[in-house]
């Protein structure tokens, strides 16, 4: 009515769809000036830094992404393990392996009989290994090393030794003693990790088929000498070993193993008992046999195998081999080079348990 004044309508709320609108706005400018992708109008524009900050993080994700491609596609030990024994198991089977006229078998020595023996070479005994550049890389050679600790366990460290460090991962032959391809078990075992008896018709046909070939002269009387003795270098019999190497013209490497002597410390032989048992002796040591199968673990000793220079062998004329002066000189020269690398090498050893 004209009379009347008009009411003024409050509207209790505001346009809606107005104030959304307004507040995403302000969201796409916010979060346009915190990442250049979230730009939606044509008119924006994103710095150089900006667009240099989103390469980089998409190549992260990329990185990321196709690192953890690789680690899930890569096999892990587990698989590896499988996979060597099935393929291990199926050259047994096929007859797919080689062995040789001593009754060597190369694939069951790198499969069984190596694994077996690394984790006292490199966790237990914890062997450090030098001069092992003076082995000859192909052909033949005759090692020839110092022989002690009860049981043989500083030949089957050495072949270690030599499989793991040289160069061209030889295998090192023994030549063993008799009894230990007697035994039922161990001496077929012996065979096929490669060694033979230790006599001359078999050093100077492994010599002559270019093998690297260990002997240790001072046999059993090394092995059981008492713990008083210990380092101190026992007769080298007749020199067989320096007459082979001179009719095969092989190199002799004088080879000195520190450590062996600690593993077991011979107290005494009983040898009433060594005869009746049909033993070259029988040792008693500080846990043996008092604490029955528990003397029989060797003590952790740190153990130290160093390669001296080669002697040669070459330049002997075809009648050295059966000269015993000349063998007799060079069977001496061998042991005193032995004696002093010994000596050397306890000298700078603090302790027989930590080196």
């Amino acid at each position: 009515m004209p009379g009347e004044s008009k009411a003024k309508v409050i509207p209790l709320h505001g346009n809606s769809s107005r104030a959304a609108a307004a507040r995403r706005a302000g969201l796409r400018a916010d979060a346009a000036r915190r990442h250049p992708s979230l730009v939606s109008e044509a008119d924006a524009r994103a710095s150089a830094e900006q667009m240099a900050a989103v390469v980089r993080e998409i190549d992260a994700h990329r990185g990321t992404a196709g690192g953890a491609g690789v680690e899930e596609d890569a096999p892990n030990d587990i698989a590896l393990r499988i996979a060597a024994i099935a393929e291990f198991v199926r050259k047994r089977l096929t007859g797919d392996y080689v062995v040789d006229e001593f009754g060597f078998d190369p694939h069951l020595n790198e499969a069984v009989f190596l694994p077996l023996l690394r984790p006292l070479f490199q966790s237990w005994f914890r062997v450090e290994v030098s001069g092992i550049e003076n082995l000859p890389e192909t052909g033949a050679g005759l090692v020839v090393a110092n022989h002690a600790g009860v049981l043989p366990f500083d030949g089957l460290m050495a072949s270690v030794a030599v499989k793991d460090h040289h160069p061209a991962h030889r295998d090192l032959r023994m030549l063993a003693a008799d009894m230990v391809f007697d035994l039922p078990v161990l001496g077929h075992a012996a065979r096929k990790a490669g060694h033979t008896m230790a006599c001359t018709a078999d050093a100077h046909r492994l010599l002559a088929g270019g093998e690297l070939t260990a002997v240790f002269p001072e046999g059993y009387k090394g092995l059981g000498k008492n713990f008083k003795d210990r380092y101190k270098l026992q007769r080298f019999g007749r020199g067989g070993f320096v007459s082979a190497a001179l009719h095969t013209k092989a190199p002799i490497i004088p080879c000195s193993i520190v450590g062996s002597e600690e593993i077991y410390p011979m107290l005494t032989d009983v040898k009433l008992l060594a005869r009746l048992l049909g033993l070259p002796y029988f040792p008693v040591t500080p846990l043996f046999p008092l604490a029955g199968p528990l003397g029989l673990v060797p003590l952790p000793s740190k153990w130290h195998i160093a390669f001296g220079t080669p002697i040669e062998t070459a330049d002997y004329d075809d009648t050295a081999a059966d000269d015993p002066m000349i063998t007799f000189d060079l069977t001496d020269q061998v042991r005193e080079t032995i004696q002093q690398t010994l000596y050397q090498l306890l000298a700078g050893r603090r302790n027989m348990f930590f080196g």
